[in-house]
Order: C-alpha cells, then structure tokens, then sequence
C-alpha cells in the first residue's frame, strides 16, 4: 500500500468544491487526512484568491492510476476538459509525492511545486513534518523553515467540512 500525498485548490465556489473533491478522495483512497487549508493568491494569473491544503491517503493504484483518478474527480466537479494551465478552477488535485518516488513520468515526482510553492509546502510540512524529500534530502520541516514565504503570503482560515 502506497502513501500518497496531494495538493488540493479551488477559487470557485471554494467551500462547496473543497467539500466534493474531499468526498471524492475519501471514496477513491483510504485513511485520508487532511492539513489545514489555507488562503493565497492566484499565481501565474489574475484570479480570486486560492484555497488550499494536502491531502494524505493510501492506495494500491499506481502512479498513472492515481493520475487518471484525479482527473477524474476534477471533470466531475467542473473541471474544463481543455483547461489553461493557469486559470481559475473549481477543483485543482496534484499528485505531490508516492512514497519516495522520484519519477518524470508519467508525472514528475516528487512535484516541483513542494519547492517553490508556499501554498504546497506550508500544508505539506504541517500534514507530514518528517516526511523526507526524496530530491533535496530533507524533512519538509526543515525545508519549510529555509523557506522565503515573505513574497508568498498564506492565511490560515477556518474550514468547516460539513
């Protein structure tokens, strides 16, 4: 059984689509947990402000099958097929790291993102402190903590999952 983490956002409709994506990945993977979520803005566009968290969870499926289930649960909650790279989104659902892979295909593993993206690492370290990044050789909390969040700002917000 795989340990898989996942990045997960929306700045539409953010409550509802935070709620069916968690649903979905609850009914796709096993012992889901979640970090908090946090808010940020868009990055790469003008957009209406992010939510965002990580997910943890564990599954049998492989790499490409997690991939395949993401995307998925993302057409389900209105995802355009053709979607822009960056764009708003009702719900956005990366595939971060699968146990200590480092892969380019079918996706790049662990995800670029964890480095360079205050709102994937925050989450990320806060979910799994210890976990260690297969690339850099170090724990997340240790990467969280060199990391310059000071053009990156995040907010922590209150999410109620009901």
């Amino acid at each position: 059984m795989a340990t898989i983490y996942i990045g997960i956002g929306s700045n539409i409709e953010r409550e509802v689509h935070l709620r069916a994506g968690r649903r979905s990945l609850a009914a796709a993977f096993s012992a889901l947990r979640l970090s908090a979520v946090y808010e940020s803005a868009a990055v790469g566009f003008d957009g209406a402000p992010f939510y965002n968290l990580v997910a943890e969870a564990h599954t049998t499926q492989s790499v490409a099958e997690v991939c395949d289930t993401l995307r998925a649960i993302e057409f389900r909650h209105g995802r355009p097929q053709q979607a822009r790279k960056f764009s708003s989104r009702t719900l956005d659902l990366d595939l971060l790291a699968y146990d200590d892979l480092c892969l380019t295909e079918p996706v790049v593993l662990p995800r670029e993102e964890v480095l360079t993206h205050a709102f994937v690492l925050r989450p990320f370290a806060e979910l799994n402190p210890d976990y260690r990044h297969p690339r850099m050789a170090q724990t997340l909390s240790a990467l969280w903590q060199r990391f310059d969040a000071g053009q990156q700002p995040l907010r922590q917000v209150e999410f109620d999952w009901q």
